[in-house]
């Protein structure tokens, strides 16, 4: 009989601690208000002042944030000086400017004594990324936090994990399903291409050598084909940046969908998502409804956020960004 109880009250301490581990494991707003009460305005001003120095301080930290998480999840991992994950030919196009943004915020915050090497980087870029889609006129929405940084940064670690400029639906959502990310979700973040731009080099294929039979990618739009002709001739410098909207560049808006409905996506992987009946209705929907967009790219960044987190005393609170401790 005592032999019995023991082994019941050993059941319940074990799922008490596994209960524990997990509570330890979400993220939550307001994690840091008793350590760093003010970490939120602080990220939020250095931002602002970084915006202000460059436009593309928005577009390079949204991307920065979605490499991140995409490959061992949002651990901070990207910042990590070479050799790391930046010197993997997908990541070389990522803009300094977004680095440099966490890198001024990082320094903003740690200069609060009462938050010194208190407030994880991967924290950091989260807050940063919620407040460049506010400063280009996207939703504002709450972070979630608790994130610590990881300890680990391979260029191995990069191949096959980042969605490809020629990808098809069904390799698009079986990427994103990898990170329990829906096909809404990816549509919903593929809209974050409202903002920023792309190289020549990324999209030449489609207005060149698309196939033997037509040189031109039919799902695009003539008129733009003919637009991108004259701004990416073919010899011209691959590195030269278009802008990845040609409506609205400098806007969080929908205009991504709009463009999408008129042939005007820039990769293969943004017009498929028109392109293919089965998410049509979705682009349709963002398309017509700016809330309806909003509401789900607000969803599915908070998703994303939550990818392959570390917490409790799962990796690091470096105290320089670009270095382990």
């Amino acid at each position: 009989m005592e032999k019995k109880t023991n082994q019941t009250i050993f059941s319940i301490f074990s799922l008490l601690l596994l209960f524990s581990s997990c509570v330890s494991a979400q993220l939550r707003t307001g994690f840091y208000q008793n350590s760093c009460p003010n970490v939120e305005t602080i990220v939020r001003n250095a931002v602002r002042q970084k915006f202000q120095q460059t436009f593309v301080t928005a577009p390079a930290t949204l991307r920065l944030f979605f490499h991140d998480c995409f490959v061992r999840g949002c651990d901070a991992s990207i910042l990590i000086a070479s050799p790391s994950e930046k010197d993997h030919p997908d990541d070389m196009s990522l803009a300094g400017d977004g680095f440099d943004t966490v890198v001024k915020a990082k320094q903003a915050v740690d200069r609060d004594p009462k938050c010194r090497n208190k407030v994880s980087c991967a924290d950091i870029l989260a807050l940063a990324t919620r407040e460049v889609v506010v400063l280009t006129g996207g939703p504002s929405y709450p972070v979630e936090l608790g994130r610590r940084d990881g300890r680990l940064s391979t260029t191995a670690s990069v191949q096959n994990n980042l969605p490809q400029p020629g990808f098809n639906l069904n390799q698009l959502n079986a990427m994103f399903n990898r990170h329990g990310l829906s096909q809404t979700d990816m549509i919903a973040l593929s809209g974050a291409h409202t903002l920023g731009f792309a190289h020549c080099g990324k999209f030449s294929n489609r207005i060149y050598n698309f196939s033997p039979r037509t040189r031109i990618d039919p799902s695009l739009n003539s008129g733009y084909a003919l637009q991108l002709r004259q701004m990416c001739p073919q010899r011209v410098d691959p590195r030269i940046a278009i802008n990845m909207d040609p409506t609205t560049p400098r806007t969080f808006d929908n205009a991504y969908f709009k463009n999408l409905q008129q042939g005007k996506g820039l990769f293969t992987s943004d017009q498929v998502l028109f392109t293919d009946q089965r998410s049509r209705a979705t682009v349709n929907s963002f398309a017509n409804s700016e809330t309806a967009f909003r509401q789900a790219f607000v969803s599915a960044i908070t998703k994303l956020g939550r990818v392959g987190v570390k917490t409790g005393n799962a990796g690091e609170i470096r105290r320089d960004c670009s270095r382990f401790n």
